[in-house]
Order: structure tokens, then C-alpha cells, then sequence
């Protein structure tokens, strides 16, 4: 996948939490304590993320964006 953030982290999602719109993604980050992000309910069960899956961190300005191989 290509993508035009030039900052990306790898972490390791600790807690998902969900309601029907969004939902609030939690990780563990090597270089940093602890990272969130607020994305959708639907790209969250999209991507299947879920507690222990490893992810790319991609930020550009203030987001963070999960990416998972």
C-alpha cells in the first residue's frame, strides 16, 4: 500500500472501544508510551482491528492512522 504520511510508528493495539458511529482505538507504541486514535466503527470492523493486532502508525498533521497489512 502506498500512502503519503512520511511518519509511521509499528504498535500494538491495546483496547477497541465502539459504538454505532465511532470508536476509539488504543496502541502501545515502542518509541512512546501509549497513542489513540478516533476513527469509524465501520473502518474499525473493516480492518478487523482488534486488541493484540500489530499496525503502522501513519501521522500526518494531527492524525493518526492505523494501517494493517
Amino acid at each position: 500500500m502506498k500512502y503519503g504520511a512520511r511518519n509511521k510508528l509499528t504498535a500494538t493495539v491495546t483496547s477497541v472501544k465502539s459504538d454505532e458511529i465511532m470508536s476509539l482505538v488504543k496502541f502501545k507504541v515502542t518509541h512512546v508510551d501509549e497513542m489513540a486514535s478516533v476513527l469509524t466503527t465501520e473502518s474499525v470492523v473493516g480492518m478487523e482491528l482488534k486488541v493484540g493486532d500489530e499496525v503502522e502508525l501513519l501521522i500526518k498533521a494531527i492524525h493518526v492512522l492505523p494501517a494493517k497489512a
